[in-house]
């Protein structure tokens, strides 16, 4: 995650230990490379699971492309809120295990989980590392370590700059698509017999280009909600800000 280089294959034989207790891992024959986009995404899955925040673990996944386009979120978000508690040493309780398996079955959704090619082999090591441990009965919890591991490493602060990256491309897209609306609408509105009134004033217009930003932020805003609440509410409060200052600007 730091050089993002790792050891692909670490089975047994490729393993050992020194007297101080250090690892020693032995042919370097198969080695795996992610590239930069890949890792700071890991790492923004990584931080979402330790901190057991499922619509963030969602997105990060989503961008990792472990998820089918059609997933349905809802459905996706409980099932790794059930996860992340059992990665947490918290058994889940069967009665929302069957809660969750009634949703799936009622919005018809199947878990679309699928292993991107970019995360073959390091999914591959990953597994090695946990057949290991079970075969030896250790009682590890990987996403205990997992905060101590990113700390160590100075990359919690990689996790907290990508996940405010993603949030604002996020929101950007959203009032991107939105504004494509506003000529659409403005035609119709000049069309509309029963809107003439819009034009009375010339500073009418002004007001009229206040709506369309203003509701394009707020849109823009319930999208992002979803996946950062923060954001999401100042948007939404930034796009009352400025309605309000184009109505004002208009009544002078």
């Amino acid at each position: 995650l730091r050089h993002s280089l790792f050891h692909a294959d670490p089975h047994p034989g490729n393993i050992s230990v020194t007297d101080d207790g250090k690892l020693i891992l032995y042919d370097y024959g198969m080695v795996g490379r992610l590239d930069n986009e890949t890792r700071l995404r890991l790492i923004r899955l990584y931080l979402a699971l330790v901190e057991k925040d499922p619509p963030r673990t969602v997105n990060a996944m989503a961008d990792l492309g472990m998820l089918t386009p059609d997933f349905n979120r809802s459905v996706i978000e409980k099932g790794i809120e059930l996860a992340v508690r059992a990665m947490h040493g918290k058994k889940p309780d069967e009665m929302e295990v069957q809660s969750l398996m009634e949703l799936a079955n009622k919005t018809m959704s199947k878990f679309p989980f699928v292993l991107p090619k970019n995360l073959a082999l390091y999914m591959r090591m990953a597994s090695i590392i946990e057949g290991i441990y079970k075969t030896h009965k250790v009682d590890f919890k990987f996403v205990k370590v997992l905060r101590e591991i990113l700390e160590k490493e100075h990359l919690i602060k990689d996790a907290y700059i990508e996940e405010i990256k993603y949030s604002f491309q996020r929101f950007a897209k959203s009032i991107d698509a939105t504004i494509s609306i506003a000529p659409e609408l403005k035609k119709f509105i000049d069309e509309n017999r029963s809107l003439q009134f819009l034009n009375a004033k010339p500073k009418s217009n002004i007001l009229l280009s206040g709506s369309i930003v203003s509701s394009a932020i707020f849109v823009g805003s319930t999208v992002l909600y979803a996946s950062n609440e923060l954001l999401g509410i100042t948007g939404m409060i930034s796009s009352l800000i400025i309605m309000s200052i184009f109505t004002i600007f208009r009544k002078h």
